[in-house]
């Protein structure tokens, strides 16, 4: 059976026109061996069924899933670490395939009908009109690392694309950044959308007030659909309202993006394309992920600056089409530091495991587990802190009876204890499941992704890799965030 009977093929982006993109073909690969298959996400939209055969000819050769267009470039523009490129767009990737979620995968996100519109995304398949005279490639280590990133963000119940697949594909690719010849390989994503902030900056980029308006109404009605019609402010808001949630959420993983530029940042908040991420070890607002970042644009605490001042640029593109409405415009602009505290205080009880108290309450026991954080420095490490605690009051002798008992004392720690154990727990069977009877906790360090990717590199081993997204997979149930 190629696709299952829940596969609902959907193509909504050929509706814009030629404007918004450049029909092309993948690249013909010397080989196709399937590294990755993640059936998990494949069941929430019908490709479970697939056999591998199957599977290597629609994600290696890419052959067209049943209903779908040929694949489509997108077109779009972007900042840059704030300088503006307009010859960009989807320069080793295309658009796939879009396809509805399954009834099952509706019922278990609580989305509203109708069940949402997904993509399917690619990254290394080959050169397009966009590529800017490279040679359209990923590199297999980048392709692994993209698949670690995506699977601990998901873990963690932050607003991610998820990998679907990972193909290697048998060339030799020159890098300036890893050890030259680097194996090749083709990766696919599954994603909410890749309406990037940059896709609109294209058409006011050209004076496309006709596109502005065509590519407004496309999105509205596809990823918000409860904005009306034509309201260019109630979308912004809406736009701002997911990406509040999705950077409060990058905050209390500890992870870094390293690269949030406009082309990065789409309109659903979800956050995608992997390059030079990491994982905080420690509390550290400095700490960036990409070497290249040398001002620190891009540092931890400066996530939700750079967030913002993206959000700035959507919001003047879509001033070209609402001059009357820049009050309104202004006000959901600067609905996002509202929303971004409301949702980092959500975010931390959810990594707390513990109910809310009210603003005040909350309030304090965010700041509370920060100063604890900031206090221990290299002596706590991000994720044991919230894997420690979780349950609040519940977690109690687990954490002080644990590997780093001796670590909580002091003032600080104090503080952190007082504010969480007046939260009650949320549903504490959680601390039931067998990866809290274990003395540590899934974490993402840049020493376990080297790790990894040694065993590939140096003998062909995917044993530890596929081991690892196991765990990921298996905590993921044990948050259920």
């Amino acid at each position: 059976m190629p696709v299952s009977p829940a596969y609902r093929p959907d193509p909504r982006f050929v509706d814009l026109g030629p404007g918004f993109g450049d029909p092309v073909q993948a690249a013909d690969f010397p080989q196709t061996l399937l590294r990755v298959r993640n059936d998990r996400a494949a069941a929430t939209v019908g490709l479970e069924t697939l056999s591998d055969d199957e599977w290597l000819s629609h994600f290696g050769r890419f052959q067209p899933l049943p209903g779908q267009p040929e694949p489509i470039a997108m077109r779009y523009h972007g900042h840059q670490f704030r300088a503006y490129n307009p010859d960009i767009g989807d320069g080793r990737g295309f658009l796939a395939a879009q396809l509805r979620e399954t009834a099952d995968a509706q019922a278990a996100s609580d989305s509203a009908p109708p069940p949402r519109l997904l993509d399917l995304g690619t990254k290394g398949s080959g050169e397009t009109p966009w590529s800017r005279h490279a040679d359209g490639r990923l590199t297999l280590k980048g392709g692994v690392r993209e698949v670690l990133a995506a699977a601990m963000l998901e873990s963690l119940g932050v607003p991610t694309c998820r990998i679907l697949s990972l193909v290697e594909t048998g060339e030799a690719l020159t890098r300036g950044d890893e050890p030259s010849p680097a194996r090749s390989a083709v990766m696919v994503r599954l994603s909410h959308s890749h309406i990037r902030f940059g896709t609109f900056q294209r058409a006011a980029y050209h004076g496309r007030k006709d596109q502005i308006e065509v590519l407004l109404e496309h999105a509205r009605s596809l990823y918000h659909p409860s904005v009306a019609p034509g309201d260019a402010p109630g979308f912004l808001a809406a736009v701002v309202e997911a990406s509040a949630r999705l950077t409060a959420k990058w905050i209390s993983a500890g992870f870094v993006h390293g690269v949030l530029n406009t082309d990065n940042l789409n309109v659903t908040g979800e956050s995608f394309d992997y390059g030079p991420w990491r994982f905080l070890p420690h509390y550290d607002p400095a700490f960036t992920a990409a070497y290249f970042d040398s001002q620190g644009l891009y540092a931890f605490a400066r996530q939700p600056e750079a967030v913002f001042w993206n959000l700035t640029q959507l919001a003047g593109c879509l001033k070209l089409i609402a001059e009357d409405q820049v009050a309104a415009l202004t006000e959901a602009l600067n609905g996002f530091g509202p929303a971004y505290i409301r949702h980092l205080r959500g975010a931390f009880l959810n990594r707390l495991g513990v109910q809310s108290l009210g603003e005040a309450a909350d309030q304090r026991l965010l700041d509370a587990t920060l100063a604890l954080l900031r206090d221990k420095g290299e002596a706590l490490r991000w994720e044991p802190l919230f894997f420690d605690w979780f349950g609040g009051f519940s977690s109690s002798a687990r954490a002080l009876g644990g590997v780093r008992g001796k670590t909580y004392q002091g003032e600080t720690f104090d503080a952190f204890r007082f504010a969480l154990l007046e939260h009650e727990p949320d549903r504490p069977e959680r601390l039931e499941h067998p990866m809290f009877a274990r003395p540590e906790p899934e974490e993402m360090l840049i020493e376990e992704v080297e790790a990894l990717w040694s065993a590939i590199d140096q003998g062909d081993d995917w044993a530890p890799l596929h081991a690892k997204l196991a765990r990921l997979a298996s905590a993921s149930g044990a948050w259920a965030l």
